[in-house]
């Protein structure tokens, strides 16, 4: 009888233990499942905010590979809508005054944009909670907008304007200049960074070899307008914010669709990092501001090489590689990462 009282007390042991076991093991689980929640709330709560420009043309190939770009970073992609200037007239989003036939900003308008820049206009407002901004391809700025105004080119096949875009674009990079916002700018986007930085414009490679005693063959813009165009970049300097993210002296497969390109920078706060050679012509491929965080200007289209490479499309081979593409907008995303942290700290 003694041995089966021992044996009962035994098992009631062992019964209570193992309940404690039980309790302490749910207890851990319940504290990691919590802990793992609490860990995805704050991976939330520290995505950063990257933010593409408005533009007129957003179901275009260009833009949305841009927004898939961003996306591929891991940050939020945030489309900015248009930012507006108080000294001109809108309505339903349009300008309804300082805007010509071809849809170019006047002169007169023109001059109240750059005088007055964000500082009138509705630009802060737009950039709360936003971290970085991408600055996509599009169509021709107003040459207007010029710091030395030119006429129109005048030709017709390439007369692209959209007024309220180029002051959009104005407005927005004046105030990410001067409130040192990590900026990726492409195409028309390094084309607006030169402009508002002060630089002088060719409005069109065909003229402006042309005027040189060359023949221009579409080395930069198929001349049917209908895919990308593939070539090289030469780096500059291995101190550049491009050779840091690409880690590369030699950019191939650059995507390439401009018939403009950043002509001169003299007297102005940019730096040239990277040239096309066309026919021993040098075409700017990619500025930057060194006075800035980081500030980087590319002719070329990487969100381009990025689409085809994701969707695996029949030319993706043509461009340059996935990783490379990439870079510029990890960077990008490192800068927004490295401000915040300062200035949250």
């Amino acid at each position: 009888m003694s041995v089966w009282r021992g044996n009962i007390k035994t098992v009631e042991r062992a019964s209570t233990e193992l309940k404690r076991k039980i309790y302490v093991l749910g207890v851990i689980a319940l504290f990691i499942i919590a802990l793992c929640a609490f860990g995805v709330k704050a991976a939330e709560r520290e995505k950063l905010n990257i933010a593409v420009a408005w533009s007129n043309a957003q179901d275009s190939y260009s833009y949305k590979s841009v927004i898939a770009s961003v996306n591929e970073t891991g940050a939020n992609a945030i489309i900015l809508d248009m930012a507006k200037s108080y000294d001109l007239r809108y309505a339903g989003g349009r300008l309804t005054e300082g805007k010509d036939s071809r849809g170019m900003l006047t002169g007169e308008a023109a001059k109240r944009v750059k005088v007055n820049t964000w500082l009138n206009s509705d630009a802060e407002e737009l950039m709360k909670g936003i971290d970085a901004v991408v600055f996509p391809g599009g169509v021709d700025i107003s040459t207007t907008l010029y710091y030395d105004e030119q006429e129109w080119h005048g030709i017709e096949d390439d007369a692209d304007y959209c007024a309220e875009r180029d002051v959009s674009d104005y407005l927005l990079m004046s105030y990410c200049l001067e409130k040192d916002i990590p900026v990726l700018a492409i195409c028309r986007g390094m084309q607006m960074l030169s402009v508002v930085s002060g630089a002088d414009m060719i409005q069109d490679l065909g003229v402006f070899f042309q005027s040189k005693g060359l023949k221009y063959n579409g080395e930069h813009r198929d001349p049917r307008k209908l895919k990308f165009v593939p070539h090289a970049a030469e780096v500059l300097s291995r101190d550049s914010l491009l050779y840091r993210a690409a880690g590369k002296t030699t950019l191939s497969g650059c995507p390439s669709w401009h018939h403009q390109a950043v002509k001169d920078i003299a007297d102005t706060r940019l730096t040239v990092t990277a040239l096309a050679y066309t026919d021993g012509i040098k075409i700017i491929e990619a500025v930057e501001r060194r006075d800035r965080t980081f500030c980087l200007g590319l002719q070329f289209h990487p969100e381009v090489a990025v689409n085809k490479s994701v969707n695996k499309e029949k030319d993706a081979g043509e461009f340059m590689d996935y990783d490379t593409a990439m870079s510029f907008f990890r960077s990008l995303l490192e800068a927004a990462a490295a401000k915040k942290q300062k200035t949250d700290a």
